[in-house]
């Protein structure tokens, strides 16, 4: 079952006069299945992060189609769509976007008290993924208190806590250290493979794409190509590496 279909999304900025727009998306299509680890990957201005804004409901396509689990995302607008990004999706960002003023438990159970749901269930809910994730002894601790890697886990589970249909990672690692980096996609691959979690992966990073079941390269707006692991992690690490020779070398 799909959990992602984009149909011919495109996304132009500008006025009307054509020789003053920009078509940052340029008729992209492809899915992603429920329980599936897909990666996108591109240069510099090949569109990622407009299509990322789009996917996450940030901003709106000029043309095409966009379905999450099963709620076509282009009809919702306002509360709506507040309501939809709370509900289905989870984030996981670069900066960890976690508040000072809260312990990491607090943190995490965050999307759970937006919802207006109260109470020790909250609480015991947001333990329980800490816990999953390896964060019991720290839980109660501030985010300035812990480590960068302990802080992303924390991010992992206030974006998971929900139980969300798809979950949405932006770069990730830009800000660990290769440690922790490492820690990081070894949890991608134990939420997704043991607990189920459909996970879609923008990322400049070869060694974090290689985590991925699937990658879809993107140029200039459009598909370019896509690539699917089928031997080993260390395998598909190089395959990616001579697909992104190829994609830089064919930069106009």
């Amino acid at each position: 079952m799909a959990v992602l279909v984009a149909n011919a999304l495109t996304k132009v900025y500008g006025g009307g006069d054509p020789g003053t727009q920009v078509r940052a998306l340029d008729g992209i299509n492809f899915s992603v299945d429920e329980g599936e680890f897909v990666a996108i990957m591109g240069p510099s201005g090949s569109g990622k992060t407009t299509l990322l804004n789009i996917l996450a409901g940030l901003d709106q396509a000029t043309g095409g189609s966009l379905e999450i689990d099963g709620q076509q995302v282009q009809q919702l607008s306002g509360d709506d769509m507040a309501m939809f990004r709370r509900q289905k999706l989870g984030f996981v960002f670069q900066d960890f976007n976690l508040l000072d003023t809260l312990t990491l438990v607090e943190n995490v159970a965050l999307p759970l008290t937006l919802e207006k749901r109260r109470g020790r269930q909250v609480r015991k809910q947001a333990e329980a993924v800490l816990q999953q994730l390896g964060l019991g002894q720290t839980m109660h601790r501030y985010p300035y208190e812990v480590s960068g890697g302990q802080q992303q886990r924390a991010a992992v589970a206030r974006a998971i806590v929900h139980r969300p249909a798809l979950v949405l990672a932006d770069e990730p690692t830009g800000n660990l250290d290769s440690a922790s980096s490492r820690a990081l996609l070894d949890l991608f691959t134990e939420l997704h493979e043991q607990a189920g979690a459909t996970l879609l992966l923008v990322t400049h990073d070869p060694l974090a794409a290689s985590y991925s079941d699937r990658i879809v390269f993107i140029k200039d707006g459009q598909v370019y190509s896509r690539l699917e692991r089928e031997g080993s992690r260390q395998q598909f690490f190089q395959e990616i590496l001579q697909t992104l020779s190829v994609l830089e070398g064919a930069r106009s």
